[in-house]
């Protein structure tokens, strides 16, 4: 299978490329680095990644980004950051990317635990990854057999807390987190929200 990994240079891409590449024919995308570069705010940019790599049977987004603080202190570019980047961001690499996508193909998306578990100063975050929840459910109706789609959903990686200089023991590694990702693309569910704690 011909995979479009989108955050391959980050800490949850690295090990899904680590788990998938020995099976399957594994494409990096980074912001700067990796086989092609995109940016997920620009939508221009997520169509000449599709231009350039061409056909795939698969795309997995591990990337996103979107900023915690507290709701009376967020401004408006904060907010936007999550809107513009990680919610609209991997909802076109599916509206670009479709057409590059070969029937039978899956779309894997990253959204969080924050959807449905918030803390404080998620407010943000809790707001895109539940609307991103919500498109992949919707989305899979409308695409029927043609393309699977469904998202991932980690909890806090144990790698970003320990450097974050937080307590890392309620994560999860980000080796165990690719094993939904795995278990995403090689099954048969779509319009579905994937638990990482379901399959670790």
């Amino acid at each position: 299978m011909k995979i479009l990994l989108v955050g391959a240079t980050g800490t949850i891409g690295r090990e899904v490329q680590r788990r998938l590449s020995n099976e399957h024919d594994v494409t990096t995308v980074g912001h700067k680095d990796g086989d092609y570069q995109v940016d997920l705010d620009n939508k221009a940019s997520i169509q000449r990644l599709f231009d350039e790599a061409g056909h795939v049977d698969a795309v997995i987004s591990t990337a996103g980004m979107a900023a915690f603080g507290p709701l009376t202190e967020l401004r408006d570019e904060q907010f936007e950051l999550g809107w513009h980047n990680k919610l609209m961001g991997q909802i076109n690499l599916l509206r670009v990317g479709q057409r590059f996508i070969n029937d039978g193909g899956v779309v894997l998306l990253t959204s969080g635990m924050l959807a449905n578990e918030p803390i404080p100063g998620s407010v943000s975050v809790s707001a895109v990854n539940g609307a991103l929840n919500s498109f992949v459910k919707a989305a899979s109706i409308e695409l029927g057999d043609k393309v699977r789609i469904n998202a991932v959903s980690p909890i806090f990686v144990k790698e970003t807390m320990e450097m974050m200089g937080m307590d890392s023991s309620a994560g999860m590694s980000a080796a165990d987190t690719a094993i939904a990702y795995q278990a995403a693309l090689d099954g048969d569910m779509t319009g579905e929200v994937i638990d990482v704690r379901d399959y670790a």
